[in-house]
């Protein structure tokens, strides 16, 4: 997204020195993300205290959790197989050493006073991530993009401080302290809102594809930080500001454009950018002060002195003597195991049934779309763009006018295919099946062809049988019929 900005002013640091130079130029927005993906695991990262949602406060708290004296982490090997996987989806290289540190801060809902995180050697770095969104002047262009990752890093979650205004106190749920994270940071190669929104939701299919975060975005399993800065092409990257916890896709896409507006005129009236952490207030679509960031903070990183090197393994071979195979995590295994990522599939969907590119995004992006339409599609003799179009219309509209899921449709992808099974052959007329598939909605235990029996919505083919139809309508309604004969006969003369 690109603007022509007019200088007022020349800019300066309170430092003197030359913020930004541009006349007659034009500014860009820069984009960067943090995302914090929730590992889909039944224990914590280093404890075995279960991981569970809106489970009572402080009933899922192991000793470590609550830093008790004498406890020790130990690895969750399934947290390291999630992060190995989900390295591997995002094309990354998989470091086959990787350490643990410490990242000292205080929260009240961090008892120990320090994160277990991975700051000097993460477990996988650079990636990338290919995504797409719809652009152009009409937005009906798919445009696709590459955004470059960093790095993936296992690190533990915090717990979770509840404030009681009226009681003037706040109070300490520890259910989440020690949950596994990681980490994953993107590089600033994303330019507005809508790119950034697309990644986020480009990640989140694939993780959901791969089992690794369950990307429940209101529930906290992924929570985006973006960093945002403008500045002229060609010159040096602007100061940025951290805009935290943004929980959804569409948030994402509003925060950061509101940013760079506001970061825009700011300049062009002739301010500064502060580097600062702020919050995206919903309610009225703005970015809001937290924190500012002068002062670069001390997080004191020392090697995690309880937890050793963290080793993965690219096969069997490559696993040293007298290590037992099953005990480890070995790289070809975890990529044999890979499913077919969300681009693969949309790609194959265009290419295997000859729709359109935009079609395919809404199977892919549904939970169980895909399968739903590719079961009908089996079942069927009519083309898959004529089931595309059911898909898309009768389905998905009536289960978005009813607020349902697709795994609460009443219709299921074997009773589509007969109904248009029905229609292929030439015994109902297209209106006529959308006048039957609503009635398979409010009654999914009747047949196809009981419901047109009962609605007597068969097409008739016998000349006499039709003859004899057109008669008893001619004969029941008189007065209609000797009206238009009239004005046949009027016509006629004239």
């Amino acid at each position: 997204m690109v603007y022509n900005i007019k200088p007022r002013y020349n800019v300066f640091s309170p430092r003197g020195e030359k913020n930004f130079a541009y006349v007659s130029s034009q500014l860009r927005g820069v984009v960067g993300l943090e995302i914090h993906a929730q590992i889909h695991a039944t224990s914590k990262l280093f404890a075995c205290s279960r991981v569970a949602f809106c489970s009572p406060p402080n009933s899922s708290v192991a000793f470590l959790d609550a830093s008790l004296p004498g406890t020790l982490p130990v690895l969750n090997r399934r947290c390291v197989e999630a992060a190995v996987i989900t390295g591997l989806a995002l094309n990354c290289t998989i470091n086959r050493k990787s350490l643990f540190d410490r990242k000292h801060y205080f929260y009240a809902d961090m008892p120990a006073g320090y994160q277990i995180t991975q700051q000097r050697l993460p477990i996988a770095v650079n990636g990338s991530l290919i995504y797409s969104y719809f652009g152009g002047r009409k937005r009906n262009q798919v445009l696709s993009r590459c955004v470059r990752i960093k790095q993936i890093q296992l690190e533990q979650d915090s717990g979770k401080s509840l404030h009681d205004d009226q009681r003037s106190q706040t109070l300490i749920d520890l259910n989440r302290a020690g949950v596994g994270l990681m980490e994953l940071v993107m590089e600033a190669d994303m330019s507005c809102g809508d790119e950034a929104a697309a990644a986020v939701r480009e990640l989140q299919l694939i993780l959901q594809t791969l089992g690794t975060c369950q990307g429940n975005m209101s529930e906290g399993q992924l929570r985006v930080d973006a960093n945002v800065s403008v500045h002229c092409p060609g010159e040096p990257l602007g100061v940025r500001t951290e805009v935290k916890n943004i929980n959804s896709a569409r948030y994402v896409a509003r925060a950061i454009d509101y940013e760079i507006q506001r970061q825009k005129k700011v300049l062009e009236n002739g301010g500064i950018i502060v580097n600062e952490t702020r919050a995206f207030d919903s309610k009225s679509g703005t970015t809001i002060p937290m924190r500012d960031k002068e002062g670069l903070q001390d997080y004191r990183f020392m090697p995690e002195p309880n937890l050793p090197p963290l080793f993965v393994y690219e096969d069997e071979a490559s696993v040293p003597a007298g290590v037992n195979p099953t005990q480890v995590v070995m790289i070809d295994r975890l990529k044999a195991e890979l499913p077919e990522l969300p681009g693969v599939r949309r790609a194959r969907m265009v290419d295997q049934y000859k729709i359109l590119p935009e079609h395919s995004f809404t199977l892919v992006n549904e939970d169980g779309l895909t399968e739903y339409f590719e079961r009908v599609v089996r079942n069927t003799k009519a083309e898959p763009r004529k089931v595309i179009g059911w898909v898309m219309k009768e389905l998905l509209g009536n289960l978005n006018q009813q607020s349902l899921k697709l795994a609460q449709s009443p219709v299921s992808p074997e009773a589509l295919a007969d109904l248009l099974n029905v229609l292929e052959s030439g015994h109902i007329s297209s209106s006529a099946a959308k006048v039957v598939f609503q009635e398979m909605w409010k009654a999914p235990e009747k047949a196809v062809e009981q419901l047109v029996k009962e609605l007597d919505l068969g097409l008739v083919s016998d000349r006499e049988k039709l003859l004899k139809i057109c008669q008893k309508v001619v004969d029941t309604h008189p007065e209609q019929s000797h009206t238009k004969l009239k004005w046949k006969n009027t016509l006629q003369s004239k």
